[in-house]
């Protein structure tokens, strides 16, 4: 080995020295060729060689012909060979990973274990979106490779993590992950089918999740997961209900109101308010009377887990899109309304006419006016 060694380096020396980007782009298959055709038999000292001949021919390729479809065609080639070889020489996987043209980079970030985590954190800081799309689809990451990956925000990227179940997530990472999720319903669905998603953000996730989106996780859940998420489901679902209906006293907010009205001062500025502050009694009774309704004809609106049904007496009131969702978020006492359900309400808002909801918010207060009261039986 050590005359068919000097003589690759004689070889490579005058691919060098002739300044053809085609001598060195020859050369540098023949290398590989020869390395490819014994790899698993050679020593260290024999890979460091092949290493240094091979990131020279590179070099030399990188500046002379990087430009030229050829010179990339056989780098890419060299990148392909090397990715599955696990003794492959490290120093020029390292530096075909982080070259810029994706295609030349992509074997060796999707499939070479030469690669460190701290290479692959690198790579992840300072390297394109479809370098960490490549790096996402490795087999295997640790929580560090993924903490990096996630910290550059590419939804593409979360997406894919996500469906790898090789790709360990820390819970830091999750967190990234769900508020993406909450404006993309796809990425909720494949986060929540996560085995090791921990419970409280599986719960988060739930809490700020669609019907919808809860229905899809229940039909892609797996098996050992199926029981969990049907128990969060009906967990989140009852302590949302529990949040809205339980027993509040009005007396002082209908006499605050009722006061506010006679001064003259009961606007829509001042429901926003009491919706802000999340002050449920007031902005029920307020909204009763702006919208010449009553408290009994609000109630069953403002507990409801629909908020489609509140749209009526906001629109009936006249109020702007921005009063009126605020009033549906004042059904929680903590947290907001997802972003993809409040598009879906604003598009119903927006479609639905004032002397429409007039009229049906009449028909519910005639219907609400002659309903049995309890204890009347």
């Amino acid at each position: 080995m050590l005359n068919a060694g000097q003589s690759i380096v004689d070889e490579v020396e005058a691919a060098i020295r002739a300044g053809s980007a085609e001598k060195c782009v020859a050369t540098a298959k023949r290398v590989t060729d020869l390395f490819l055709a014994s790899a698993g038999g050679f020593n260290s000292e024999q890979i460091e060689l092949f290493d240094n001949v091979l990131e020279r021919l590179v070099k030399t390729i990188e500046l002379r012909a990087l430009a030229d479809i050829s010179a990339r065609m056989a780098l890419t080639e060299i990148s392909e060979q090397l990715a599955p070889v696990a003794q492959a020489p490290p120093t020029i996987v390292r530096r075909l990973a982080r070259n810029d043209e994706i295609r030349i980079a992509r074997p060796i970030l999707q499939e070479s274990s030469r690669l460190s985590p701290d290479d692959l954190v690198e790579i992840a800081q300072t390297k394109s979106e479809q370098h960490l799309l490549a790096v996402a689809g490795r087999w295997w990451l640790k929580e560090a490779v993924t903490d990096a990956l996630l910290a550059r925000r590419f939804a593409s990227v979360s997406h894919r993590l996500v469906s790898n179940p090789g790709a360990r997530v820390s819970p830091g990472g999750f967190a990234i992950i769900l508020a993406q999720a909450e404006h993309d319903p796809d990425l909720a669905v494949e986060t929540g089918v996560r085995a090791d998603l921990p419970s409280d953000l599986r719960l988060q996730l739930l809490h700020d999740a669609t019907d919808t989106v809860r229905g899809r996780l229940l039909e892609r859940a797996p098996p050992h997961l199926f029981e969990e998420i049907r128990h969060a489901i009906a967990a989140v679902a009852a302590g949302v209900e529990r949040d809205m209906s339980r027993v509040r006293d009005f007396t002082a907010a209908k006499r605050h109101v009722a006061k506010l009205k006679e001064s003259g001062e009961l606007n829509e500025a001042v429901l926003l308010g009491f919706a802000r502050q999340r002050k449920y009694e007031e902005t029920m009774v307020a909204l009763a009377h702006l919208s010449h309704s009553s408290v009994e004809v609000i109630r069953p609106l403002m507990q409801s887990l629909r908020g489609e049904g509140l749209l009526v007496p906001c629109r009936a009131a006249g109020l702007s899109w921005e009063t009126t969702a605020a009033v549906m978020e004042c059904r929680y006492s903590t947290g907001t309304m997802g972003p993809v359900e409040l598009v879906k309400a604003k598009g119903q808002f927006t479609k639905m006419t004032r002397d429409n909801a007039d009229r049906l918010l009449r028909f519910w207060q005639v219907r609400s006016t002659h309903s049995p009261q309890p204890g009347s039986h």
